[in-house]
């Protein structure tokens, strides 16, 4: 048995999910299939399924690895900001650009393949926005700089309308809003 260093493996890993994106973007879950996707990543069928068990395992993998880096961005955008305003802010335009600039990757949460594929991934991170709303919420209240209010529906509302937003990119281009609009139209309901 041939064993890889822990860092080759790593890197392997990473170009395989890469391409993989790439081929789920063009040819859709149906369509692509683990052959393609080993040849496209320059690896054996065999070698690829050292690292995951099958297509379904795979997409869910780029799906979990998509939303946790959409969270990480945003917490960490947020972690030294103190002022309500440019938290929510920054949460709104993270969100709203990252729409834009990775349709691909917004389209690997599994439009073709319904609402139900990769539920709990989905409800993991929709639960981590919520949150993550909820909380600049909660202290933008707690300043006087937002008026009173219940931060948890809040917080509900503003996610349903980013997800209004990624909806539109998979459904309807013409749509699509700019993030100053949004970020404009969400202040003015919350700001004192």
């Amino acid at each position: 048995m041939v064993h890889m260093n822990n860092r080759s493996g790593t890197e392997t890993k990473k170009r395989i999910l890469q391409v993989a994106a790439e081929v789920f973007a063009e040819y859709g879950y149906a369509e692509a299939n683990m052959r393609l996707i080993s040849r496209s990543a320059g690896i054996s069928v065999g070698g690829l399924y050292l690292y995951f068990k099958d297509k379904e395992d795979l997409y869910l993998t780029l799906m979990n690895e998509s939303l946790d880096y959409i969270n990480q961005k945003t917490r960490d955008a947020l972690k030294d900001t103190h002022d309500p305003i440019e938290a929510i802010t920054s949460l709104i335009t993270l969100s709203v650009n990252y729409a834009k600039t990775n349709r691909e990757r917004i389209l690997l949460q599994g439009r073709e393949l319904g609402f139900s594929f990769g539920l709990e991934v989905k409800k993991k991170f929709f639960k981590e926005r919520r949150r993550l709303i909820e909380e600049i919420i909660r202290d933008g209240v707690a300043k006087g700089v937002f008026r009173s209010c219940d931060p948890a529906e809040k917080a509900k509302i503003i996610f349903s309308l980013l997800r209004g937003f990624v909806v539109s990119i998979i459904i309807d281009d013409e749509a699509l809003f700019a993030a100053e609009e949004c970020l404009d139209l969400i202040l003015n309901g919350l700001l004192k």
